[in-house]
């Protein structure tokens, strides 16, 4: 089983070395240790970097390139926010140092963060792991989105960093806008799901929470010695406040069963014996939450929804020649299996055991 491993950094997302060395040594008012820069595996969005400062173990993220022109995204300064903010309520958030906009230093704007060192858990590895670790894992991963959930978010001055009146109606037209702004095949059943969740959209009643909005077993640092427990989580960067079933959704969207879509399935930890289906989390989620997720059925549809519009602006940009990583080639394969789990969801109005 891979733990949360550095390696070598990727051509084309190097980092000026001893700009960054002496740029640290004067913040933390070290001794001119040296530095040394790894690259941590992950997805297709912000760069994140092991540094090695003499004997600390530092974490730095920073936007890819070409993000200066994309609205509101990679926004360096906010993530750097929600964590200080976080850091003061909630223990698993890593602990921040310092952001710096000077673009002198790497080129863009990044921040540094203490490291949370333990295993992370990826899509298209082997885990070996006993039934009742990996049972414990899920019910934590499902207690612990609750926790963040239950902070309040006044009181913590997490309020700042969104707007929760109106968030789901701006949710539903800015993906469906998303989409069709990124659009290069026909879908029938993209059509049916914009069409539904357009029309079947409720205000959710209860009050606004936290959101972390990509809450899923590779976004967690679980304990090396214990694997069922949960030490950190990582990735903050689409976080803010809102309708709190949104994001339980996106959770469920990330929990795979065995009669999901296969490709689906590989985006995602291996299914291993003894974790939750996604009723099952429900039943943990509420119970921890003290109230019920009403409208389910709508917000796991929505959550497949959004992943399968994040793949396909992915996707886009591989066929427009904006990138040639071929890594992105069948991603309109998943796009579509995405749209046709949502549509089965909706027509047999059920989460789980399809």
């Amino acid at each position: 089983m891979n733990t949360d491993e550095a390696k070598n950094i990727r051509e084309g997302e190097e980092i000026p070395l001893e700009k960054l060395a002496l740029f640290l040594n004067n913040t933390l008012k070290t001794n001119h240790l040296p530095l040394e820069i790894l690259q941590f595996p992950g997805g297709y969005s912000n760069l994140t970097y092991l540094l090695k400062l003499g004997e600390k173990e530092l974490v730095l993220r920073r936007p890819p390139k070409g993000a200066a022109h994309i609205h509101k995204g990679h926004d360096m300064q906010r993530e750097h926010k929600v964590l200080s903010l976080m850091n003061k309520c909630y223990e698993k958030s890593p602990k921040t140092i310092v952001y710096s906009d000077d673009l002198d230093i790497i080129g863009s704007p990044f921040y540094v963060m203490k490291r949370i060192k333990g295993t992370i858990l990826r899509a298209r590895q082997n885990i070996d792991i006993e039934k009742q670790t990996a049972k414990k894992l899920s019910q934590n991963l499902i207690q612990n989105l609750a926790d963040m959930h239950n902070i309040d978010i006044y009181e913590t001055k997490l309020i700042e960093i969104g707007k929760p009146e109106g968030y789901l109606e701006r949710q539903i037209s800015g993906w469906i806008q998303r989409y069709n702004n990124a659009k290069t095949d026909e879908i029938t059943d993209m059509d049916f799901v914009t069409h539904w969740l357009a029309s079947n959209q409720k205000e959710n009643q209860s009050k606004p929470t936290f959101l972390h909005n990509d809450y899923k077993y590779d976004n967690v640092v679980l304990d090396e010695n214990n694997l069922g427990e949960i030490i950190g989580v990582l990735d903050w960067e689409m976080s803010t406040v809102g309708d709190s079933n949104t994001d339980f959704g996106i959770a469920l969207g990330y929990l795979p069963e065995k009669n999901d879509s296969p490709l689906l399935v590989s985006l995602n930890v291996p299914i291993i014996d003894g974790m939750l289906s996604r009723q099952e989390a429900v039943e943990i989620y509420e119970d921890k939450r003290k109230q019920k997720v009403d409208n389910l059925v709508f917000y796991y549809a929505f959550a497949l929804f959004k992943l399968a519009v994040v793949l396909q602006q992915i996707y886009y940009r591989y066929q427009q020649g904006f990138t040639k990583d071929e890594r992105f080639k069948p991603l309109i394969f998943i796009v579509k299996d995405c749209v046709m789990m949502a549509k089965k969801a909706i027509q047999l109005n059920k989460i789980s055991n399809f």
